[in-house]
């Protein structure tokens, strides 16, 4: 299982710090190269630079919440919720469809319990291998 994971490119993870300016005062944000990607391509979408997403970010959570704690991890649940609104359908995975042309009420609906989500696979022990079955087999 681990070597999906520990053979990924040593690159992705290494932790970059982007300067910018929000609102005139000058920050850095850290954050490991594969987020910076991810967020570069968010940004694209919508035809904005990596600094205009941040500040919008900063912006729309500081107007929904009142504050901002952990600005950083919360740029991390960003990437990854658009990457698993990718895969659930919500979020189109053709980049030349701007996100700002969604339907954000329909794309959250992706994502919660009530909706029908396609079974997910896994992994089930042959009948004579669960308890239940090797408890009867023994009696």
């Amino acid at each position: 299982m681990c070597k999906i994971f520990v053979q990924s490119d040593p690159a992705l993870y290494v932790p970059r710090i982007h300067s910018l300016r929000l609102h005139g005062a000058v920050t850095s944000i850290r954050l490991e190269d594969l987020f910076w990607r991810v967020l570069d391509e968010i940004a694209r979408r919508d035809g904005m630079s990596l600094n205009q997403l941040v500040t919008k970010l900063y912006d729309e959570i500081l107007e929904a919440r009142g504050e901002v704690h952990n600005f950083t991890s919360f740029l991390r649940v960003c990437c990854l919720r658009y990457q698993s609104l990718q895969v659930a359908g919500g979020i189109p995975s053709d980049v030349s469809v701007p996100i700002r042309s969604l339907d954000p009420d329909r794309v959250l609906a992706k994502e919660r319990p009530d909706h029908k989500a396609p079974p997910v696979p896994f992994a089930r022990r042959p009948p004579e291998s669960r308890p239940a079955a090797r408890l009867e087999a023994a009696q």
